[in-house]
């Protein structure tokens, strides 16, 4: 089958992504194999081809908001007939036992495995999951669409919250990529104000199409204190802007998987008041299937710029340079 494999990790403007044929995979007990539709192109794929974080295994085939049909099922597994559209995100497989795990906590499970990380993700034809950690998908949304609710909308989901937004609040987002595109309409449906900062002034406009009632960038100052923010952007530097803007009890939620260094905090400035910073990380499959929910109930609207998949060099570029408005999809 032909994928896009992740060999030595570089920068994406040396297109690290070797375009190859690989074998097909079968699967084992409990697995199913998946046709690939389409998949989301995520920060979280472009850390992992630049080697921002560690990576536990070469060559590895990135993504992991994959969409597609199951064409086939191993030893045990019957959640799912064949040709059943499902989705694949980034939580693969957790230890099930541990405190994390029984306690409703499985994304911070020290087994955790992360598709396209751990485990060949869906810059492919096909893929393999674990039935367990597969998805259901709703009616009502191609599998184009659909894509990035699989990451991008569930880690935007759990960091609304963690933020502990109410309905009705005032909410800050800190850069509107695909995340936040999603994020904001469950924001909207729940009656929040939302105030976006982003550099990107088509970002800006996609966001206020989107219900957004300020758009600015940094070190522009909202209109009123938030009560609470996310900051999706990987960038550390807004991390005490974030929090000067926020009303006395606010909390700043952190979505990123990888942050650069966040500057030294005043106390009386940045933090007092009962201020908190609190990051996010991964999410659970209740945070998946409660997503998947909302988005046909609300029901949200996803914008995708579609790239074939041997392009997906050129889509990591491009969403580095932050030249996609909403969420870029490989199409194999």
């Amino acid at each position: 089958m032909r994928a896009m494999l992740l060999e030595k990790p570089g920068p994406v403007s040396s297109s690290p992504l070797r375009r190859a044929e690989v074998p097909e995979p079968a699967p084992g007990p409990g697995e199913v194999a998946v046709r690939v539709s389409a998949c989301g192109v995520c920060h979280t794929d472009l850390h992992t081809v630049e080697g921002d974080m560690p990576l536990p295994r070469l060559p590895v085939i990135p993504g992991h908001q994959v969409t597609g049909t199951v064409e086939a099922a191993g030893e045990g597994a019957r959640r799912f007939r064949a040709g059943q559209r499902v989705g694949i995100a980034w939580l693969g497989s957790t230890c099930g036992a541990c405190t994390f795990c029984r306690s409703g906590r499985e994304n911070l499970c020290r087994e955790a495995r992360f598709t396209g990380y751990h485990r060949d993700g869906g810059y492919a034809e096909r893929v393999l999951v674990p039935e367990s950690f597969a998805y259901a998908l709703p009616d009502g949304f191609s599998d184009i669409q659909a894509a990035p609710l699989l990451c991008a909308g569930i880690i935007g989901f759990r960091s609304l919250r963690l933020s502990g937004i109410k309905p009705g609040g005032r909410l800050g987002l800190y850069g509107f990529g695909a995340s936040a595109h999603v994020a904001i309409q469950v924001a909207r449906h729940w009656g929040c104000e939302v105030y976006v900062f982003s550099r990107g002034r088509e970002h800006r406009a996609l966001a206020e199409d989107l219900g957004a009632a300020w758009t600015g960038r940094v070190p522009e100052s909202p209109p009123v204190p938030l009560d609470s923010s996310i900051i999706f952007a990987p960038a550390g530097e807004l991390v005490p802007e974030a929090l000067t803007h926020l009303d006395r009890g606010g909390t700043l939620a952190l979505a990123g998987i990888h942050m650069s260094p966040v500057p030294r905090l005043d106390y009386a400035k940045h933090l007092y008041y009962e201020k908190t910073v609190r990051s996010v990380t991964a999410s659970t499959r209740a945070d998946g299937e409660d997503l998947l929910a909302l988005a046909s109930a609300i029901p949200i609207s996803t914008h995708a710029t579609q790239f074939p998949l041997a392009e997906a060099n050129h889509a990591l570029q491009e969403l580095k340079a932050g030249r996609i408005s909403g969420a870029a999809v490989l199409v194999p």
